[in-house]
């Protein structure tokens, strides 16, 4: 049979936390395969419309939307604007998130509380929206981390509970969704070089001996793997847990 170019087009992508680094390149990826693509963003607006204009320079549909992941009126809005605007959803990336480490004993409850609605509320508002306007060939894909197979450094044990949850949402959502004809996944990106964890940021210091490659990954290659699990090819992948970290946990 032969292959399109665009194994995506005539599909609708949101990715949350889509302005910069693993969320950029799933944006530029998705819509590169032929999606039409929206992406929410905080506080990077420059970014976020920077994105989307490269999109549609190259051909593409995109739409920038303003939405705080922990917010979830917001992340409710920003499911029905892509419905609205592009016509549909068929693809959901939950790629925001936030990092906030320290040592369990000074953790602030107030940073636990905001880690827990961005990381996990959030992405149970957006999927629970999303999944509703979701048909046959539907794909739900979870940005996690591969700390929660390694503990690799200190003072991140709140950001592993919060990986985590979403780690056990993944298998069950599965199951929920599976009779429907949509698929859940969840990507585990080890260190990659990013705003928040740098390739050459004081964390690389210390998981850099234990890459297997010798090397930090790029988001260019985290956003491959989600394209991958997007694509009709993959439709009999869910409920995995793929982690993709340059054999850090090997």
């Amino acid at each position: 049979m032969a292959q399109t170019s665009k194994p995506l087009a005539g599909k609708v992508a949101l990715v949350t936390g889509g302005s910069r680094s693993i969320g950029a390149a799933i944006a530029r990826r998705l819509a590169a395969d032929g999606a039409a693509v929206a992406l929410t963003y905080s506080a990077s607006r420059e970014r976020a419309e920077a994105i989307v204009s490269e999109i549609v320079t190259d051909g593409g549909r995109a739409l920038a939307i303003e939405a705080d992941a922990g917010n979830p009126d917001a992340v409710r809005s920003a499911v029905a604007q892509t419905v609205n605007t592009l016509g549909r959803i068929d693809i959901l990336v939950n790629n925001a998130g936030i990092a906030i480490n320290a040592p369990i004993e000074d953790f602030k409850f107030e940073d636990y509380e905001r880690m827990l609605a961005v990381n996990v509320t959030g992405v149970f508002v957006a999927t629970q929206e999303a999944a509703r306007h979701m048909t046959v060939g539907g794909r739900i894909i979870h940005i996690g981390s591969s700390m929660t197979r390694y503990a690799a450094f200190p003072t991140a044990s709140v950001y592993t509970l919060t990986k985590g949850a979403v780690a056990g949402f993944n298998r069950s959502l599965a199951r929920d969704l599976g009779p429907e004809g949509i698929t859940v996944n969840t990507v585990h990106p080890g260190p990659t070089d990013t705003d928040m964890n740098p390739a050459n940021g004081p964390v690389a210091a210390i998981v850099g001996p234990g890459m297997a490659i010798g090397r930090y990954g790029q988001a260019s290659e985290i956003a491959s793997l989600v394209a991958y699990l997007a694509t009709p090819e993959a439709a009999f992948i869910t409920g995995a847990d793929i982690v993709a970290d340059g054999g850090l946990t090997a």
